[in-house]
């Protein structure tokens, strides 16, 4: 049973970056965080994030209760695609901690601290976009979330990558849009934008940093920026649709760098207005949701939970 004074330790483990917070109830003790890394379901993926984690809890302020931990909850990239091995990581944070320890997706995580472990819908809009609904019965419904080669259409990367390739078709004679001199921050040319792309670590996440200043130009009236976040908010319209399949009560909750963005985000509440969907506050997100799946069972989510096995006490 959860108790309010418990000390759990809370991670989210993704791709760009990894974050951890040790909480007391609702109070943050403290809290760190550096790089991601691939996900745990690549080769030795589990021994990567539980290094990661453990390197990331070493940046924590000193002089933490870090011995009176009760639990452990992970976010974690990669999970859905690989059952067996965010079980082994939920195991080695067990032995290292000797507590209880929850490891579940990012994407689960978030659905979690959005609704607190009610049925529901919620969309993701980072650098990826995926919409998530767990059933009254806990049943998982997702629309999109497949990567930037195959999905995550309307997100971060998508409007990014949009108005880059709208400065080379307006350096190619197309229509002239402002985004081209916004992409003067990144190159002296349109022409060496194919290279500069190249060259970057991550490709994707570089795209993303690009979709603020599409956003901005937009914002700004520039029809060709227009386009492009008015195709993103119907793109991700259907998404949430495709989710809620037959839900009765058509609600979702919103997450993500992109919906940070007032101007966005009211876009976005228009175009899923106008299809019967109403916009709710998160109650919280994804580190919310990982401490939720550390202090509590039996939650509806709970066969996308992966647990240390051990019968540790309610």
């Amino acid at each position: 049973m959860e108790d309010p004074q418990d000390v759990v330790l809370v991670a989210d483990v993704g791709k760009s970056r990894c974050r951890v917070e040790l909480r007391r109830g609702s109070e943050l003790l403290g809290a760190a965080d550096q790089h991601g890394f691939p996900g745990v379901h690549v080769d030795n993926g589990p021994t990567l994030a539980f290094d990661l984690l453990l390197e990331t809890v070493s940046l924590l302020p000193p002089g933490l209760p870090l011995a009176t931990v009760t639990g452990i909850g992970a976010a974690v990239a990669g999970v859905e695609a690989s059952a067996q091995k965010s079980q082994e990581l939920a195991t080695m944070l067990s032995l290292r901690f000797g507590v209880p320890a929850a490891v579940l997706s990012d994407a689960t995580a978030a659905q979690l601290g959005a609704l607190q472990g009610a049925p529901g819908t919620t969309l993701i809009v980072g650098t990826g976009a995926v919409a998530f609904r767990f059933d009254e019965l806990g049943v998982l419904h997702r629309a999109d979330g497949w990567g930037p080669y195959l999905g995550d259409r309307g997100s971060g990367r998508w409007i990014g990558q949009q108005g880059l390739q709208a400065v080379l078709e307006a350096h190619d004679g197309g229509p002239a849009t402002s985004l081209s001199v916004a992409a003067g921050a990144l190159v002296e040319s349109p022409e060496m934008l194919p290279g500069w792309l190249a060259d970057q670590e991550n490709p994707y996440r570089a795209m993303a940093r690009f979709a603020p200043l599409v956003l901005q130009a937009a914002e700004a009236g520039d029809a060709v920026a227009l386009n492009i976040v008015g195709e993103a908010c119907r793109i991700l319209t259907a998404t949430v649709q495709r989710a809620s399949g037959d839900e009765t009560s058509h609600r979702v909750a919103l997450l993500g760098g992109v919906v940070g963005s007032d101007f966005f985000a009211s876009l976005l509440r228009k175009s899923l207005a106008s299809a019967g969907i109403e916009v709710v506050a998160p109650l919280g997100d994804g580190l919310d949701g990982a401490a939720l799946a550390a202090t509590r069972r039996g939650l509806i989510q709970e066969r996308y939970i992966h647990r240390d096995g051990t019968n540790w006490p309610d």
